[in-house]
């Protein structure tokens, strides 16, 4: 069932969405060669203390015969796209890492990814962040009132397709409020025109997360969570967490 927030409701969601806006800018300069993937979770873990907040992710346990996740960010390097858990893993020049993470305060969740590179950048990784950034722009820019779900998905994956980067179904984005993945389900590809009519009160996270080598394919790690592309092409996921108001899209992931 859709749910849908009083203005007062995102303002709390805000709220929770600027310490997302933090942990992301905390461990993205952190996100240099050398360091430790378990670092940069211990980073979000200080923000999330600081602002006297909780993590969704940890603990979160979608499907009984899945392991609870272990950590407050997901922190996923080169062709592992989405969900990976961060380890031991250093850090290498050029590597892409995507970083996703939530926040919960005062029982209103937000929700947030994005991808950077460590080190010296290299022209083809920029060109994948940059796709997947103009895809997300496209999909908050549809999110308005009167329009349809599919609108969003379309823009997604009109974005994605025409950087010819590949597009994988089996995850997108969510509604979100007081718990991190609420109805509706935001495909990253659609029809536009079609799917839930928008109204204001909706609020969704919009998800790009796309795949350098073109093809749709993806497999699940033995634990679980990791989704890595199939062909082991590098990936980039970028989210932000976005309410549909009477004034257009409001992006409560951004920072201030």
């Amino acid at each position: 069932m859709v749910e849908y927030k009083t203005p007062g409701e995102i303002d709390a969601m805000h709220a929770a969405g600027q310490v997302v806006a933090s942990i992301l800018a905390a461990v993205s300069a952190q996100a240099v060669p050398g360091t430790r993937l378990s670092d940069l979770d211990a980073v979000a873990r200080d923000v999330l203390a600081g602002a006297r907040a909780t993590s969704p992710f940890l603990g979160y346990q979608p499907l009984p015969a899945m392991s609870p996740f272990p950590a407050v960010i997901c922190a996923s390097v080169n062709d592992a796209a989405l969900h990976d858990i961060p380890g031991r893993y250093r850090l290498r020049d050029g590597d892409l890492l995507s970083v996703d993470c939530g926040a919960t305060l005062d029982g209103w969740a937000a929700d947030a990814a994005v991808t950077v590179q460590a080190g010296a950048p290299d022209p083809a990784g920029g060109r994948l962040i940059a796709a997947a950034g103009e895809a997300l722009r496209a999909g908050i820019a549809a999110a308005v009132p009167g329009g349809r779900l599919g609108d969003v998905s379309a823009a997604v994956g009109a974005a994605g397709r025409a950087a010819g980067c590949g597009i994988c179904t089996d995850f997108g984005g969510h509604g979100i409020g007081r718990a991190m993945h609420e109805d509706p389900h935001v495909p990253n590809v659609g029809r536009p025109g079609r799917g839930l009519r928008l109204l204001p009160g909706l609020v969704i996270a919009i998800e790009p997360w796309f795949l350098a080598g073109g093809a749709d394919e993806c497999t699940v790690d033995p634990n679980g969570w990791t989704v890595r592309s199939a062909d082991g092409s590098r990936a980039a996921h970028v989210e932000h967490t976005v309410a549909v108001t009477e004034g257009g899209p409001l992006v409560l992931t951004a920072p201030a």
